[in-house]
């Protein structure tokens, strides 16, 4: 029987050519491309991008790389590496699964001579590289949700509590998976408090001043990491952030900048340890009632490297299971 041949299918001679199929990170700047990208774009026998608003086609035009503005659908991409010519492919940011869906249905057919095809990532994300999502998505949500954009501050405050505590839990349990979402529930609320500090009228500024504050506090506390001091033990290193930081706030008491609304247990360990580390023996107040006594077993903790506040949180959770095997 001859062979009859199928209709709209290619003639492909015998060099097949190769696709490549051009990918690069938005989080990173357009134009930095890996050596092997600017190689294979400027050997290439045609360098096609479907989308005219790509980002990386000014530095493509300035490095003299000629691009042709098209969309093709998989036969005409093969037909276009004929005698052997190397396609790159530009995709869109979002990518183009008509196209290499199309690719693998001609490969799957068994009844073309497909070129080489070459998946070539330009650029990678950087670590830290989602976080520009983030930022991105927040800013979106802020502009147009009913609801988070009339957030406030003091709103939010409550939420930034309940993400904490739901973190400390997840560690408490060791859930790696509650772990990590909680963990983004706390980071969100970092950026959303950002992103509402950039629309004040008087100080605004944005998760950049933030992040920056706090890299800048880090080196300076670092000395031993950033600098020429050393420090070969934790106690060192804590030597090293204590001193930095009491240069930094200029307080007038130790007991400045304790926050007063945190757990009680955890206040009273707090006050214990700026007391100690400061060198003053403080006699503890004397009174009737549980509190004082709490407060003598808070500070006997801290003394004795317990914190207080884990310590009783681990015997609620004890009492707990004791409650619900009594149910």
């Amino acid at each position: 029987m001859t062979a009859v041949e199928e209709p709209g299918l290619p003639d492909v001679p015998d060099l097949p050519g190769r696709i490549v199929l051009l990918t690069a990170s938005h989080r990173v700047a357009p134009g930095l491309l890996s050596w092997p990208a600017w190689e294979t774009l400027r050997a290439a026998g045609l360098v096609l991008c479907p989308d005219p608003g790509h980002p990386q086609l000014p530095y493509l035009r300035e490095a003299g790389v000629p691009v042709e503005i098209s969309a093709p659908d998989a036969q005409q991409l093969v037909e276009a590496c004929a005698g052997g010519r190397t396609v790159v492919v530009l995709p869109s940011g979002e990518g183009d699964s008509r196209l290499t869906d199309g690719l693998a249905r001609l490969a799957g057919s068994g009844r073309v001579r497909m070129p080489d095809l070459e998946l070539l990532p330009g650029s990678y994300d950087l670590p830290g590289a989602r976080l520009l999502d983030l930022v991105q998505v927040m800013d979106r949500i802020r502009r147009e949700c009913p609801w988070s954009s009339q957030q406030t501050h003091k709103g939010l405050a409550k939420y930034a509590l309940e993400e904490a505590y739901e973190l400390v839990e997840a560690v408490e349990e060791g859930d790696r998976d509650e772990l990590r979402e909680e963990l983004g529930d706390v980071l969100l609320q970092v950026v959303f408090h950002a992103r509402i500090a950039e629309e004040d009228g008087e100080e605004p500024f944005s998760i950049d001043d933030v992040a920056g504050g706090i890299v800048e506090k880090l080196i300076h506390r670092h000395p031993h990491v950033f600098g020429s001091e050393r420090a070969d033990t934790p106690e060192e290193v804590k030597e090293h952030w204590l001193r930095m930081k009491a240069v930094e706030k200029q307080r007038a008491s130790v007991t400045d900048g304790v926050p007063l609304g945190q757990p009680a247990l955890a206040l009273a360990a707090k006050l214990a340890s700026r007391a100690r580390t400061a060198g003053l023996s403080v006699p503890l107040p004397s009174g009737e009632g549980v509190g004082y006594r709490l407060l003598a077993l808070a500070v006997a903790a801290e003394e004795s490297g317990v914190d207080p506040e884990a310590a009783l949180r681990a015997a609620a959770r004890a009492y707990r299971v004791a409650i619900r095997a009594a149910e």
